[in-house]
């Protein structure tokens, strides 16, 4: 009679014990504060949605001449290396072909597949834009024109929108001659929207080589 009571005793505590078990685990399967991987995947696309071509958080922050030319990528292509818009400009900072030429590129396909030749055709552009500027960048920085603190950062960006001579224009012109590209963006929208950064490590070039 003991013999039976002690087997029926083990037998009932292993059977709670592993009911307990498999409880528990069916609570971790099915707690909704557990987050599962489909629910990790919709957050992260929540939280990316509220981003915009203007308030995104580039992943190369601050105000070094790294952050500016990630921010400028960004608006420019979304940083895509192999992107050619319907005007045929090139590249994650949009280049166009007579610009290319100026610089020595002249196979636009290798270009389209070189990040890193792309990265040192934006340097030299700035360098390039940089010396061209030279004169306007001292007689401007610091100035304000319609409402508009001018920074070199911001003429250099705006150089690249729409070349160095319609910068000369606009700040020459005290912002009346306002160049905008097929898009709609404007060389003042560009002064404001770079503004701020410190692209001092750029030497202003006549000739820069890649």
């Amino acid at each position: 009679m003991k013999k039976i009571f002690l087997i029926i005793s083990l037998f009932l505590v292993v059977l709670l014990s592993s009911g307990f078990s498999n409880s528990e685990k069916n609570n971790r399967i099915f707690d909704k504060n557990c987050v599962q991987p489909t629910q990790i995947a919709t957050v992260l696309t929540l939280e990316e949605s509220k981003s915009s071509i203007y308030n995104i958080q580039i992943p190369f922050t601050g105000k070094s001449f790294i952050g500016f030319k990630e921010a400028l990528g960004f608006k420019e292509s979304r940083s895509r290396y192999h992107i050619v818009n319907k005007f045929g400009y090139l590249g994650k900072y949009q280049f166009g072909k007579s610009t290319l030429k100026r610089l020595k590129i002249y196979n636009t396909n290798n270009f389209l597949n070189n990040s890193e030749q792309q990265e040192k055709a934006f340097s030299a552009l700035c360098a390039l834009n940089k010396y061209i500027l030279r004169k306007d960048i001292k007689r401007s920085v610091g100035r304000r024109i319609n409402g508009i603190r001018i920074t070199e950062s911001g003429i250099l960006a705006a150089a690249h929108l729409g070349g160095a001579g319609s910068v000369k224009k606009y700040l020459r012109s005290g912002g009346i001659d306002n160049f905008s590209d097929a898009f709609g963006s404007s060389i003042q929208y560009y002064m404001k929207r770079f503004s701020g950064f410190d692209v001092s490590s750029i030497e202003a070039n006549k000739n820069p080589v890649i």
